[in-house]
């Protein structure tokens, strides 16, 4: 039972490390209050465990026991997604990106290579009973390439994800060898959405 709980709490740990980066936790989290409770937690559990109350219990954790082992060793392993609507996707076991791929007809690929969780804001929370308290809104970054078969300059767009947006900061137009073929000149498309709103009758 020890070994499933260690094994529990290395899957846990791992997932935090890939999901949220040093940044964030060391902004808006406490790492320490955090283990704490993680760790009085099973602690908890795996006091409970060693000393059932009655017979039954410990029938049943035996059986709770038996089955968390069987499944671990024997069931098979989790896949994750290989596609996303449209897109192949191919994913980097430990690293703290995936990248996408797809097609827009016959002429175009386009390739979407996406981080983890990467930073975040703090935003107040909406509600009438929440007086002063605050929310976070987890960003990502994006980098999206668009090319044509013909072996033509290609588009790179490094775009901010936040939950409910996506923000083009830079636009760069270049060449098969990533080499810049010349600077995007044109006008700066974080004013997009207010332009749109302007014009919009």
């Amino acid at each position: 039972m020890a070994g499933v709980f260690r094994s529990a709490h290395r899957r846990i740990r791992s997932s935090y490390s890939k999901i949220l980066t040093r940044r964030l936790w060391r902004r808006h989290c406490s790492p320490s209050q955090s283990t704490i409770i993680s760790t009085s937690l099973f602690t908890r559990s795996f006091v409970s465990a060693a000393n059932p109350k009655s017979t039954f219990d410990a029938i049943t954790l035996r059986v709770l026991r038996n089955e968390i082992e069987y499944q671990s060793d024997y069931a098979p392993p989790h896949l994750p997604a290989m596609r996303f609507n449209s897109f192949a996707v191919e994913d980097r076991p430990g690293m703290q990106w995936i990248t996408l791929k797809g097609k827009f007809g016959d002429t175009e690929d386009i390739k979407i290579e996406a981080t983890m969780f990467d930073g975040c804001k703090s935003v107040p929370k909406l509600g009438d009973d929440i007086d002063g308290e605050e929310d976070l809104r987890l960003h990502s970054s994006v980098l999206v390439d668009i090319s044509k078969r013909d072996g033509s300059d290609y588009l790179e767009f490094v775009c901010s994800a936040w939950p409910d947006s996506l923000e083009i900061q830079k636009l760069y137009v270049l060449k098969r060898d990533r080499m810049l073929s010349r600077p995007y000149m044109g006008p700066d498309f974080r004013l997009l959405p207010i332009l749109v709103w302007i014009w919009m009758p």
